[in-house]
């Protein structure tokens, strides 16, 4: 990408002028981001500072992530005072600044003797990479990330383990999905946010979850993971003890009977069987505006189907008819979602370590009521057609009286 050349008019007011058009980005919500580097102060390791528009508690910020070799410290600060900060480090402390918005892309830097010099590019769309440097997949997560580090998907140099690359696609697609979720959802953002992340294991999704709350988006937020086994807990207790920001615990637990407190945001991957129904009875119940299952196996359903004579030439094939139980499961559970007040999508996963199982249910509360009436209907007629006489999720539900 090239830019224009500068003209001494615009050399003589270039920091002027970028600071103005920063200004403008930010009163009109179209800065994408903003890259300060060329570190000239005295912080050891601090390599540069990447700035972008969020919403705290209602009220529009500017987030600082400051990028050290081996960490990162996240910052928000009202847009007033971030323009303050930002023109005092031009050109002391920073000798570039970079700056990519929706409709503009500027380029300033400084000379030895401090002499500003501005560089005009065109347009650009909101994924562009910033200028001087490689051109990277989108990733919501980066490598740079400490935990990754504990929890062995990189290396002391923060380098991708090249075992760990399916894992690596897998938190970044989970945290894709996970923030379109969490900008459809009523969540009020400005209030702490609760997760509880069941089945967590080694932690890898509950820390991603923990550390794009907390780091990326700036919210307070306070995620649990439950997990049955103890040797899991301890190790990923020791692994959050080091984190610069709280609000990341790991308890000793089955979904079965934990009773947890609030629950904005309920996540159940890998959970077998009925566990999935217990998961997103939970959910239901704790009134989780976010539910995401990944279910795995399907053996309560299939034992009682009874394949309807049409579909007979079809199913007697054992995988399609095993196919065909984790259609109808999951069909059921999404339906009952629904009657319970989610608007819920199910679709592929990425592939998840230690099962081939690849798909997603994924509900989003509400706003507005429905009436289950007619969705309680459909899945009769569902478990009329194949005989089937009960389903865990829906006995839960109308235990509780709540279909």
């Amino acid at each position: 990408m090239s830019f224009n050349s500068p003209s001494a008019s615009r050399v003589n007011d270039a920091r002027q002028q970028f600071l103005a058009q920063l200004e403008t980005c930010i009163a009109q919500n179209t800065l994408v981001k903003l890259v300060l580097s060329k570190y000239r102060g005295a912080e050891v390791d601090l390599q540069r500072v990447v700035a972008r528009l969020v919403t705290v508690k209602g009220k529009p910020c500017v987030s600082f992530v400051h990028r050290y070799k081996t960490r990162d410290i996240t910052s928000n600060l009202p847009p007033a005072e971030a323009l303050s900060s930002i023109a005092g480090w031009l050109p002391g402390t920073f000798k570039s600044a970079h700056l990519l918005s929706l409709t503009d892309e500027l380029q300033l830097t400084f000379s030895k003797k401090d002499k500003p010099q501005l560089f005009a590019g065109n347009a650009l769309p909101r994924e562009a990479p910033a200028a001087g440097h490689d051109r990277e997949k989108k990733r919501f997560l980066e490598l740079t990330r400490p935990f990754l580090t504990d929890l062995g998907v990189t290396n002391s140099q923060h380098q991708l383990i090249p075992a760990m690359a399916r894992k690596w696609k897998q938190i970044n697609k989970f945290i894709e999905v996970f923030s379109h979720a969490l900008q459809e959802s009523p969540l009020d953002l400005g209030q702490p946010l609760h997760a509880a992340d069941f089945g967590s294991g080694k932690g890898y999704l509950t820390f991603a979850m923990h550390d794009y709350l907390r780091n990326s988006l700036g919210l307070e937020a306070w995620v649990t993971g439950v997990e049955l086994r103890q040797e899991m807990v301890d190790l990923c207790n020791a692994a959050a003890a080091k984190l610069p920001q709280p609000g990341l615990l790991f308890r000793h637990g089955d979904v079965r009977s934990y009773s947890p407190g609030q629950i904005d945001i309920m996540i159940a991957l890998h959970a077998c069987d009925v566990a999935t129904d217990y998961a997103i009875h939970l959910g239901i119940r704790s009134k989780a505006a976010i539910i995401m299952c990944s279910p795995c196996c399907h053996k309560q359903i299939r034992p009682q189907m009874h394949t309807p004579q049409m579909l007979r030439p079809m199913l007697q094939y054992g995988v399609h008819l095993g196919q065909e139980a984790e259609m109808v499961t999951d069909s059921l559970r999404a339906l009952l979602l629904e009657a319970c007040g989610y608007s819920t999508k199910v679709f592929e996963f990425v592939s998840l370590e230690h099962t081939n199982k690849n798909k997603m249910i994924l509900a989003v509360r509400r706003a507005e009521a429905v009436d289950p009436a007619e969705l309680l209907a459909k899945i009769e007629a569902i478990k009329a057609f194949y005989g089937i006489r009960e389903q865990c999720l829906e006995t839960l539900l109308k235990a509780d009286g709540r279909i």
